[in-house]
């Protein structure tokens, strides 16, 4: 078994599926002789060449229309967004075409493309280069949306993404890429879009995160009788897997990196809600990010993101006392 970091599981991942399947592109800013930003496209322009690895100017809008168009041709475009934040240049693409066209052709074209981003905190990249913005994606039908925590996750993920007949955008945390693991290469078996992972089981209570907050939330309840589920997919996300555990421990927390408004973790905790009220010992809650933007300083960048200690502190204390804690910045007045 090969201990890579999560970013060579990445480059890996594209380089399998475009040694199976020459259809298989990458494209993007910096992804061919730079072997991308962050070193996710190593090696792939010495093997596969100029045609199929290519550089493109800066402009995501035009790449990403490129990609909706090689698509519908045939090709298996996969493109890289440098940042999420450049996203927005591109979204009328993401939104409007990649995962319309399929619809507006009336079934006969589909649009087998990825959109990789690199999201999140963690890096010191600052308020316009540290967001996870995948509130920007999730009420998109026709799209998929999934997010890699870990080695295996980052491979298996992508290779998914890159088979699966639709638009599937792959946000990548950025805080991730420098871990170092175990790696299985495998052409079956891969994680499945649209299931989650138990990343530990338990009977006291549920809790759900995804990316880097997983092995944070590990971290922090070890000695905690909780059952840990990485959701994976964004979109569509396991409720399946989230009832069953919730039916088994009566109590949910979701543990996630984005602002505790429009993140992902109110749909979760909306929908069941409404499904086990019935069943609940007690209020479920969001663990998160304040409303504010990702701060540059190291300490307070640190701060900012859920720590281990602070998801301690706030599921001991919600399972000593069936209540809600307080986030931290209303404990120091900060509203």
């Amino acid at each position: 078994m090969a201990q890579v970091r999560f970013r060579q599981a990445i480059a890996l991942a594209l380089a399998d599926e475009m040694r199976k399947d020459a259809s298989v592109m990458v494209f993007g800013e910096d992804v061919a002789h730079a072997e991308g930003p962050f070193k996710t496209s190593e090696g792939l322009l010495a093997e596969f060449g100029p045609l199929r690895v290519r550089d493109t100017p800066i402009s995501e809008m035009a790449f990403t229309g490129a990609a909706v168009g090689a698509a519908t041709a045939g090709m298996k475009p996969v493109i890289e967004i440098m940042f999420m934040e450049f996203m927005g240049v591109a979204l009328d693409m993401v939104v409007t075409e990649a995962a319309k066209f399929h619809y507006l052709s009336g079934g006969e074209f589909t649009v087998p493309m990825v959109i990789r981003a690199s999201v999140g905190a963690g890096g010191g990249f600052g308020l316009q280069h540290s967001q996870t913005l995948e509130n920007w994606l999730v009420a998109t039908p026709g799209l998929k949306v999934v997010v890699p925590s870990d080695i295996q996750s980052a491979y298996d993920l992508t290779r998914a993404a890159i088979r699966d007949a639709g638009p599937v955008a792959v946000l990548e945390p950025r805080a991730l890429y420098g871990d170092r693991g175990p790696l299985i290469q495998r052409e079956d078996g891969l994680l499945e879009i649209g299931k989650a992972r138990i990343m530990r089981e338990g009977n006291g209570i549920t809790v759900v995160s995804m990316g880097q907050l997983v092995a944070k939330s590990i971290e922090a309840l070890a000695g905690i009788d909780a059952e840990i589920i990485d959701l994976s997919t964004l979109v569509p996300w396991d409720q399946e897997c989230v009832s069953a555990s919730i039916k088994k421990t009566g109590r949910l927390v979701i543990v996630q990196e984005a602002p505790v408004s429009g993140g992902w973790g109110h749909e979760v905790l909306s929908l069941m809600v409404s499904k086990h009220f019935a069943e609940l010992k007690a209020a479920p809650f969001i663990i998160s990010a304040p409303n504010a933007p990702v701060p540059y300083g190291k300490d307070l960048e640190e701060l900012y993101i859920p720590q281990p200690a602070y998801i301690k502190e706030q599921i001991a204390h919600y399972l000593s006392t069936n209540q809600v804690p307080t986030p931290w910045w209303t404990q120091r007045g900060l509203n």
